[in-house]
């Protein structure tokens, strides 16, 4: 078995918390994978984030932006989180539980294998364009916010429309997007158990409530005015787009695979306040 290892960059905590359990999956007998710039701080060789999707387990530990940089490393690999204190969506292990979660899974890998929690990814395409994928959200908007900015705009789910006017953009949600950007701008929590994208029109000129439709819809946003606009994935990515233009978001494969035991949903909302 191969376990890659992705730590907070930066986080003497983090990196000694990486050795150790790097040192203990050996002890195991399991190759380790250390990211670069985590490698650099221990001493060891590293491996790109990038080249994470060859392992058998990806082991995160930080916060859930550090959760977000492994997985898109992982592709379609497992990613266990471990949580040093930040808001734990994504992270439900603890540095002190962290060696015996790890472990535990290579034993389920070993044996009757490892019980994974699926979460879907977006993607956003705009003519020979497609984004790569999103976990949280992905956000059509002008190229600058506020007075003066933002985009005029149609919003049709499967075709049929359902919101339009001018506003600074619209954002679409996972679940596990919905306690991130969209929440800021006033969208709805989805339960990680729900199957659902959220359409949120971000400071509408009039529009319509957020709506949670299905992740087998495809969302249409077609910019019809605007000086500039762009597409934005989990806050990265950014890509310029000419209007008129429509911009289709859907659900990409593969998803985003989660490892290790469930987080508590309502704990973690409480760190939020």
């Amino acid at each position: 078995m191969d376990v890659g290892i992705v730590a907070q960059k930066g986080n003497a905590r983090a990196a000694y918390l990486a050795g150790d359990l790097r040192d203990r999956l050996r002890e195991a007998g399991v190759d380790v994978s250390v990211d670069e710039a985590t490698a650099g701080e221990l001493g060891v060789a590293g491996t790109p984030v990038s080249a994470m999707d060859e392992t058998d387990l990806v082991v995160s530990i930080g916060g859930d932006g550090t959760f977000l940089f492994a997985a898109r490393g992982a592709g379609g690999v497992p990613v266990l989180g471990v949580n040093l204190g930040e808001v734990g969506f994504l992270n439900a292990v603890s540095p002190a539980e962290a060696v015996d979660a790890v472990l535990a899974e290579v034993d389920a890998h070993r044996g009757e294998g490892m019980r994974i929690r699926e979460a879907p990814r977006l993607a956003a395409a705009c003519g020979d364009w497609t984004s790569e994928p999103a976990a949280n959200e992905v956000v059509v908007q002008g190229g600058r916010r506020g007075r003066g900015g933002g985009v005029g705009y149609e919003v049709r789910v499967d075709g049929s429309l359902y919101s339009g006017g001018h506003a600074d953009g619209v954002l679409v949600a996972t679940p596990t997007g919905s306690t991130a950007y969209n929440l800021s701008e006033g969208g709805p929590l989805v339960h990680p158990r729900i199957d659902g994208l959220v359409v949120n029109e971000m400071c509408a000129e009039g529009g319509m409530p957020p709506l949670v439709v299905s992740p087998e819809s495809t969302v249409t946003v077609t910019l019809t005015d605007a000086e500039e606009a762009v597409v934005i994935t989990d806050g990265r990515g950014q890509h310029a787009v000419d209007v008129p233009t429509e911009v289709a978001v859907t659900t990409t494969e593969p998803p985003m695979r989660v490892a290790g035991p469930s987080a508590d949903f309502f704990e973690a909302l409480g760190k939020l306040s």
